[in-house]
């Protein structure tokens, strides 16, 4: 179906938030590295040159750890110009460096002091621990480190229940506690320097403020304060239930189409189960909705959910969002249950839109009536797309054939990982740029 309508002129926005966001991390965090390097050359060099270059790993492995924290803060500036999943990946690879530097300080340091000594390095290493304040907690905190690296592997990460992992995860921020304590206690830089050692605190005084702020202090505020409830549970076939949600002042709460939340529903047995749903239908100031396809046991619960039972959101999460357009047209592609956020968009969106929509079987399209209203409304293009996945049927060029113009118009996908993949890769071979491309994968950390 094509409805003709005026279409607005492409905006010319300054800089994009996207840019904005990832501009702001990498400023503060190259800003603090000129310092830490500043306090360190100012304490002087060991003779050593292998001790210097421990200590220089382990205040830039530090630095890099107090950033960590700052990326899973969840602080909504950042997360709606980056998105959780960007955040997410960028924690995960800051990760694994911290530990490489980590296990380098340790390594310089320990071979380094053995070297201006008779000992060898693991009696060197006990040596140390037993004289040097501070030491034993390092080799604690570095332990913990190993480990949760361990589960975090890609191989192990995916042989865990989120919650396992999560549990182990939580360790991370002993590590935190006992590998600072070691550094103002044990570290040159700080204690020849009563200036660096004041900024040290200042610097994971702010991450872990962050942290406290966006994670604990944020959510419980804004959830006292709209004491959200379910109003009603609405099969949409025999997997999938859309579930409405009621609160006070929800006309206050900052959500976008698009966005997601993390929802845990007060029951006795699935309260401390916490899962990410978008909106399914963009925000009117007094109901939201979330739509959700049976995967496991606690989707499936969903459907046995009772009208009154208390909510517990945090969100909104995510950077889908109209915030990021960069020209006048959309193109929205969705898969499966994928249509969840897409159908919120185009609720929200101006300007001509394109929708494709991608399921094995009609009766797998989940709220195409919706769809189909909204299109006429909005005076949109609507594509369903059936079949199974092979072959593709979102190749280069059937999506030439259905969205001629797909290079001049924004691209919001949202589908199944393998789809989502396939997909990118069309429109790569089509020429559509990248800052024009608009997708979130659902991943947790922290």
């Amino acid at each position: 179906m094509t409805t003709l309508q005026e279409r607005p002129a492409a905006s010319r926005p300054g800089v994009r938030p996207g840019v904005l966001g990832r501009t702001g991390l990498y400023a503060v965090l190259l800003a603090n590295a000129v310092v830490v390097t500043v306090f360190f050359v100012q304490a002087g060099f060991a003779s050593n040159t292998l001790i210097v270059l421990g200590r220089l790993a382990g205040l830039y492995g530090a630095l890099l750890m107090a950033f960590q924290l700052l990326l899973v803060a969840r602080l909504p500036w950042f997360d709606r110009r980056i998105g959780m999943d960007r955040l997410t990946s960028w924690h995960r690879w800051t990760g694994f460096s911290v530990l490489w530097l980590l296990l380098a300080h340790v390594v310089f340091i320990v071979f380094g002091y053995a070297q201006s000594s008779s000992l060898d390095p693991v009696n060197q290493l006990v040596d140390l621990a037993e004289t040097v304040e501070g030491v034993l907690r390092a080799i604690t905190a570095l332990a913990i480190i190993i480990v949760v690296g361990v589960v975090s592997a890609r191989y192990a990460r995916r042989r865990l229940a989120y919650e396992t992992w999560h549990f182990i995860h939580l360790y991370t921020y002993v590590a935190v506690v006992l590998a600072f304590t070691h550094q103002v206690a044990a570290g040159t830089t700080f204690t020849s320097s009563s200036v660096a050692r004041t900024y040290w605190y200042a610097v994971w005084g702010v991450a872990l403020a962050s942290v406290f702020a966006g994670r604990l202090v944020l959510p419980l505020w804004r959830n006292l304060r709209h004491r959200l409830r379910v109003t009603a549970v609405v099969p949409e076939n025999d997997d999938v239930v859309s579930v409405y949600v009621t609160g006070r002042d929800l006309d206050r709460l900052p959500a976008r189409a698009g966005q997601f939340f993390l929802w845990r529903f007060l029951t006795r047995d699935r309260w401390w189960q916490a899962n990410p749903f978008s909106l399914s239908a963009a925000p009117d100031g007094r109901t939201l909705r979330l739509t959700v396809k049976r995967a496991g046991d606690g989707s499936a619960a969903l459907r046995h959910l009772k009208a009154g039972t208390r909510v517990f959101a945090e969100g909104p999460y995510g950077a889908f969002t109209t915030l990021h357009r960069t020209r006048p047209d959309a193109l929205l592609i969705a898969g499966g249950v994928g249509v969840t956020p897409i159908r919120a968009l185009l609720e929200e969106l101006h300007g001509h839109a394109v929708v494709i929509y991608r399921v094995a079987t009609d009766r797998d399209a989940v709220l195409y009536d919706e769809l189909r209203e909204l299109a006429l409304a909005k005076g949109a293009e609507l594509h369903l797309v059936t079949g199974p996945p092979v072959p593709d049927r979102l190749a280069p060029r059937e999506l030439a054939r259905l969205v001629p113009d797909i290079a001049d118009r924004d691209v919001y996908l949202c589908g199944p990982p393998p789809m989502m993949n396939a997909v990118l890769g069309s429109l790569r071979e089509l020429g559509v740029p990248r800052t024009q491309t608009h997708f979130e994968r659902f991943s947790l950390a922290g």
